[in-house]
């Protein structure tokens, strides 16, 4: 079946991409307000957008009144934020975080958890955090201010603050990195099933 996302309705393309393009990592992104509440939200349009310098990319899909979230809206304030990794073991609390708290109301401290701060920011992670990456503002594109549009924000990542156990031989482990990832719906899923490819090489 072929579909024309011109003639489709905002919610059947959202559940056709949302399901094709998973799983999908989650950042889970922790932002201070200009009155110092902290807000944690996480987002699954998200992956790295450069090595050299360090950049990470995340979208935020407007909702459906069509205004930014606190997040962008704390950002744009102040221009810092935590990237912290999901791990399996914060998968709840990470979902308590989805619930639409209002502004005042800081997600970290409605969802039992508590802050971790890094050397570079007046921001705290998330305390448990397998993974925690200290990041400012560098750019935002503006994809569409209507309900279900989106804007792109790319991160400088400043500093990577790693849990010591998942270290081996000074390099972060993939087998000890127990994180999820979000699938279309309200379907997760979990890295602890793996399989290895080795790159291909061209004999010339």
């Amino acid at each position: 079946m072929l579909f024309d996302t011109a003639t489709l309705d905002t919610r059947t393309v959202y559940q056709l991409l949302t399901h094709a393009v998973s799983p999908r990592p989650i950042a889970w992104i922790s932002t201070r307000s200009p009155a110092g509440v902290i807000n944690l939200a996480p987002f699954s349009f998200f992956t790295v957008a450069s090595i050299k310098p360090p950049v990470l990319l995340f979208t935020q899909v407007n909702p459906r009144d069509g205004q930014i979230k606190d997040t962008l809206r704390n950002l744009q304030a102040n221009g810092e934020c935590v990237v912290n990794v999901v791990s399996h073991a914060q998968a709840d609390a990470m979902n308590q975080s989805c619930a639409p708290y209002p502004y005042e109301v800081s997600e970290l401290a409605a969802a039992g958890l508590e802050g971790s701060f890094l050397p570079w920011l007046a921001t705290p992670g998330v305390a448990g955090a397998p993974v925690q990456l200290a990041c400012r503002l560098r750019q935002q594109l503006h994809i569409s201010t209507e309900a279900q549009g989106g804007t792109i924000v790319l991160l400088d990542v400043l500093g990577i603050a790693v849990d010591d156990a998942l270290l081996q031989h000074g390099q972060l482990s993939a087998e000890q990195l127990d994180v999820i990832g979000k699938m279309g719906g309200d379907s997760y899923c979990t890295t602890r099933q793996r399989f290895e490819l080795a790159r291909p090489e061209l004999s010339v």
